[in-house]
């Protein structure tokens, strides 16, 4: 009966013994060291990948051995040799990480209360048993293990790099390993390629994929000017981008390291999960052997044991917030610390910066002053093709105008440009002057009161005004108005569905524009003329009075009040990870994504309680069928093993939205 049991235990020390005396031998250098190329290549291979080999073959084993076993103990008995030499291979990977445990770590583990209760199945002759558990244990591993796998992937190594790339030297296009790069060569990219390097379009025009990196559902197409990132990949098009970053300083890079560190997250539950379990690995085990053993018997005891929460937590718990957080990667959002998931939950105040938040950075034209009897579109005329050749806001705000209006531009003489103030040009033998009221009066242009009138309420309205003047006298005005991001107002309706009790705009604008805003989009209330120390000092007042506060912002400008806010998100995107001080990036540069922030922390807190809930159900009902039942440890092995099925199965629901957008995405593109 407990010759088997001395068997296991007997290989597996003389196994460990052969190991470290081939450690020792190789540290007395009797046995070669592996050479320098075998070294960087076993280094390259560590990680999810190699586990998951390694669960996978131990996998294949035990369910070679539990075939087996069922056979010997079920049909034909001589096959028992034979199967329980395969179930000892099996068992030594757990006596293992219970040594570990024991005598590296110094801690009782609940993997010792399942490897006592695998022992006794073997000792009491219950062999289908012990290896079902055997089987179970390095099916969920290897389960557990792909799935980290494809999560780590997806968070750390979706960004594909090519091995070599082609550059412009000399004038000629050569092909060079991509790590021989150097800062401003230019890189020639063609259709279909992946883009290495982060940079700015030197020539050409391409479309883009940029979803790896954003999340954006759509190709953008980007031309001479715009910059480009590393890992994304060009769809139709050819370009050459002037390098800026390479490497580990590209954008991709930085957003696998800031994802990495992110994985070790523990969430409060999953802490406490851990605590409960720890707690009560001792008195299980004293309970158990002083108890449990001599009065009920050990197929009680092996039941008793397989009832401990402590194995599924473990496993559980960290590979729902893994998939979760592979799940907002794939989603274009960053997040920089896990902690953030936990804390989203109970954010019920969101303050929003106004300027470059809640509206664009590229701001619109509003009204066209004539004055002189001059029409709309030659006022627009004239100042766009005075604008033709610039690229602040002001100047794009204006041409994009002429371009919905369908105007012509006349062409203007380089040598014909006067820069101060303003902009001053020759167009059709007329002098043209473009700018502010500052620069007309410095021009010794007097200003009619009509347009003085009107920059004035323009100005108490958050608006500004360009204006335009014909051979020495003022003809018209360009009113410039800041744009709201088309998404927001539904935006800021969605979040009322997640328990958002207070919304408000914290804005360093005036009284009048930071009002109207408010009420166009539904805020509760509204700061106005807020310093930048002023919003971190409001954060803090917020917090006195219990409320839990998310400031969303443009990142640097808010760095203070993002350092106090309990969580703070930036939609900045990808051109500021690097030194945007927010714990959340919205890599899109946009607020289309900010409710998705809030439904995935929600989603991972429930599952998070599912995953609990499943374990303690399942401890449940064998530690009633153990007392009242009369459970054999089969029995309960298995209800363990249906537990743990069902737990997994909760925790991929990310993965499988993930692969689902993957499979539409695909379509929709091969349509």
């Amino acid at each position: 009966m407990l010759l088997e049991v001395a068997i296991i235990y007997t290989v597996y020390i003389g196994t460990r013994g052969y190991q470290n005396y081939k450690k020792t031998q190789r540290s007395k250098g009797i046995i070669a060291k592996p050479s320098k190329s075998a070294q960087i290549t076993t280094k390259k291979e560590v990680g999810y990948f190699e586990t998951v080999k390694k669960h996978q073959h131990y996998f294949k084993v035990s369910t070679i051995s539990l075939g087996l076993m069922a056979t010997t103990q079920f049909i034909y008995s001589p096959l028992l040799p034979l199967s329980f030499s395969l179930y000892i291979y099996t068992v030594l990977p757990k006596i293992r990480e219970v040594e570990k445990w024991l005598f590296e770590k110094r801690k009782l583990d609940s993997e010792l209360l399942f490897l006592i209760a695998d022992t006794t199945a073997v000792a009491i002759n219950q062999y289908f048993a012990a290896a079902f558990s055997i089987f179970f244990y390095h099916r969920a591993r290897e389960a557990v293990a792909r799935a980290k796998g494809y999560s780590e992937q997806l968070v750390v190594n979706i960004f594909e790099q090519p091995d070599k790339i082609w550059v412009l030297r000399n004038q000629v296009e050569i092909e060079i390993p991509l790590e021989a790069i150097n800062i401003n060569e230019i890189v020639v990219i063609s259709a279909g390629e992946i883009i290495p390097v982060d940079g700015q379009i030197f020539d050409g025009i391409a479309t883009i994929d940029q979803h790896t990196l954003t999340g954006e559902s759509q190709p953008i197409e980007k031309t001479i000017g715009d910059r480009v990132f590393a890992s994304t990949i060009i769809l139709t098009g050819r370009i050459y981008v002037k390098v800026d970053k390479s490497g580990q300083e590209t954008t991709i890079a930085k957003m696998g390291d800031i994802l990495n560190r992110s994985t070790s997250f523990k969430s409060s539950l999953q802490l406490k999960g851990e605590e409960w379990a720890n707690n009560g690995n001792l008195p299980m085990l004293i309970a158990g052997g002083l108890f449990i053993l001599p009065v009920f018997g050990p197929a009680t005891m092996g039941s008793f044991f397989f009832s401990h929460i402590g194995g599924p937590i473990k496993l559980l718990a960290p590979l729902g917030t893994l998939n979760y957080l592979s799940l907002a990667s794939h989603q274009g959002i960053l997040i920089k610390d896990g902690r953030v998931l936990e804390h989203l939950v109970q954010v019920d105040t969101i303050l929003f910066d106004k300027t470059g938040t809640l509206t664009d950075e590229q701001p619109g034209v509003g009204q066209i002053i004539c004055y002189n009897n001059y029409p709309e579109n030659e006022i627009l005329t004239y100042a766009a093709a005075a604008e033709r050749k610039f690229a602040h806001p002001i100047a794009k705000a204006i041409l994009q105008k002429a371009k919905e209006m369908n105007l012509d531009l006349p062409q203007i003489d380089d040598s014909k440009y006067q820069m101060g103030y303003g902009i001053t040009v020759s167009i059709e033998n007329k002098v043209i002057r473009v700018g502010s009221i500052r620069f007309l009066i410095m021009e010794g242009l007097s200003i009619p009161e009509t347009i003085q009138e009107f920059q004035n309420n323009s100005h108490s309205e958050g608006s500004s005004l360009v204006f335009v003047a014909i051979n020495d006298q003022v003809s018209g005005a360009i009113e410039i108005q800041p744009q709201v991001r088309p998404e927001v107002k539904a935006i800021i309706n969605g979040l009322r569905q997640y328990g958002i009790k207070q919304m408000t705009i914290v804005s360093g604008d005036h009284k009048l524009p930071t009002q109207n805003l408010a009420k166009q989009l539904g805020m509760d209330s509204y700061f106005y003329e807020v310093l930048p120390e002023q919003k971190a000092k409001l954060v803090e007042q917020l917090q006195k009075e219990g409320k839990s506060v998310c400031f969303v912002g443009d990142g640097i400008n808010d760095a203070i009040a993002m350092k106090k806010a309990n969580v703070s998100i930036s939609l900045r995107g990808a051109t500021s990870i690097a030194t945007d001080v927010a714990e959340v990036v919205l890599m899109d540069g946009s607020l289309s994504q900010l409710e998705t922030v809030f439904d995935i922390s929600r989603r991972l807190d429930a599952n998070m309680h599912n995953s609990l809930h499943i374990v303690l159900a399942t401890s449940a009902i064998n530690l009633s069928g153990a007392f009242f039942l009369q459970f054999n440890i089969l029995t309960a092995a298995i209800i363990c093993a249906a537990g743990m099925t069902v737990g997994l199965t909760n925790t991929m629901q990310p993965l499988k939205q993930i692969r689902h957008e993957e499979n539409k995405r695909l379509t929709v593109d091969g349509d």
